[in-house]
Order: structure tokens, then C-alpha cells, then sequence
């Protein structure tokens, strides 16, 4: 496989885990304004974005489809906890080979990487600070630019390319990520899915979701590089 041109990372599972600090920042969220416990467990985790899950989260606890100010006051709230959070979290981690990675593509090889994910913007780089990731990503699409994953990666796409200057060949670019809404995102951008095992789904799980390659961690030599 030639080496990429560009290669997107989702954050969540994949780069990293906050430690539980996105579920706990929605829950504060939903006391702090409605004086409702939200169980949001059963959206975050199955790669969905940032506004949906808040959308979804609401009609749940409250009862009712938000109005746009609703649901931009409890974003607000949201975000206004997180960084709280993350910085509290005892289980933050940077997952297996990450930094390296990271590394090795942009400063040996040259390689433009960028994010792409279901988290608003704000809440993207708040969740990279602790990791000190935001210097490796100049640009990327987010759940802030479309709650489609397709169109937000065709986003990213376009910024890489705006940042470069020439475009990018979307089949020459790896969407890393640890769900199969990454991977369907990839394909619908008309991009590689590389699978990593390092969320909730395993190895064969992700190959059955149709991953042109699967890593069990980022440790794993990458293809096109190593």
C-alpha cells in the first residue's frame, strides 16, 4: 500500500479515553438545567455526534423535542463542564501507540493529519489538551460542522485541502476510528477505514463492519508506513 496522503483520527476510543468526563459533563448538563439524572450512555459511545446525542438525550429525559435555544443552553452547559472534567478524570489515558504514531506521520513522513469526529469543535480540543494532541491537527471536521459522520468527513477533507493548497485523493487517505460509524463515515467519504480495537468494538467486529484494515492497537505497524 503507498504511503497516505492524509490521514483523519477520530479522538474518543481511539486516541484517547476521557475516563467517562463526556458522560459526566452531559449528566451535570441535565441536572444543572432540568434537575434530571440523563442517562446518556446509550449515545455516546456508538460514535454519534455531539448534537445528537444531546438531542436524543433531551427528548429522553425532558420529555420533548428541544427548541433551538434549549438545546444550544444545554450544549452550553455541557461544554462549560467538560474541560472541568477532563482534567479531574482519574481514568484519562492516552491510548497504546498514539503519540508515536502521531508523531512518526507528521514529523518523519510528512503526512497531513487531521481530526474527525462526532464532538463539537470546543469539546474536540478540549479533549486533546490533556494529551497536549491539538499541535498535531491543524484542521478537521467535527459533529459542530454536520451530525452527518459522512458529510463532517468530507469537511475535514476539504479543510486539509484548503490548508495545503492542492487537493487531497480521498483514496489515498485513512479514516482511523474504533467504531463501525467511523468506518461507514470513511467509505461514504469515499476514503480507507482503518479499524483500531481499542473502543468497545473487537477486531472481528470491525472487520465485519467492513474495515479495509484492522489494528489491534496503534502500536501495530501502520500500513503504507511501516
Amino acid at each position: 500500500m503507498d504511503k497516505p496522503e492524509a490521514v483523519l483520527f477520530d479522538i474518543d476510543g481511539t486516541l484517547i479515553s476521557t475516563g467517562g468526563a463526556g458522560a459526566r459533563s452531559w449528566r451535570y448538563a441535565f441536572d444543572e438545567l432540568h434537575g434530571i439524572p440523563a442517562d446518556i450512555g446509550q449515545f455516546t459511545d456508538a460514535g454519534m455526534t455531539d448534537p445528537t446525542v444531546g438531542r436524543r438525550t433531551f427528548q429522553a429525559a425532558v420529555g420533548h423535542d428541544p427548541s433551538p435555544r434549549e438545546l444550544a443552553t444545554v450544549m452550553a452547559a455541557y461544554l462549560d463542564r467538560l474541560p472541568y472534567e477532563v482534567e479531574h478524570s482519574e481514568k484519562y489515558r492516552v491510548l497504546d501507540g498514539a503519540e508515536d504514531l502521531l508523531k512518526r506521520l507528521s514529523r518523519d513522513h510528512g503526512i497531513l493529519l487531521g481530526i474527525t469526529t462526532g464532538a463539537v469543535e470546543a469539546a474536540a480540543h478540549i479533549k486533546l489538551a490533556r494529551a497536549g494532541f491539538n499541535r498535531y491537527f491543524p484542521f478537521g471536521g467535527y459533529g459542530s460542522d454536520s451530525p452527518d459522520r459522512v458529510e463532517l468527513t468530507k469537511k475535514a477533507l476539504e479543510r486539509g485541502e484548503m490548508l495545503l493548497g492542492h487537493p487531497i485523493d480521498p483514496k489515498k487517505t485513512f479514516v482511523v476510528g474504533d467504531t463501525p460509524k467511523d468506518l461507514d463515515a470513511a467509505h461514504g467519504a469515499d476514503c480507507l477505514a482503518l479499524g483500531v480495537a481499542t473502543g468497545h468494538y473487537s477486531r472481528e467486529q470491525l472487520e465485519e463492519a467492513g474495515a479495509d484494515v484492522v489494528l489491534d492497537t496503534l502500536k501495530d505497524p501502520f500500513p503504507g508506513v511501516d
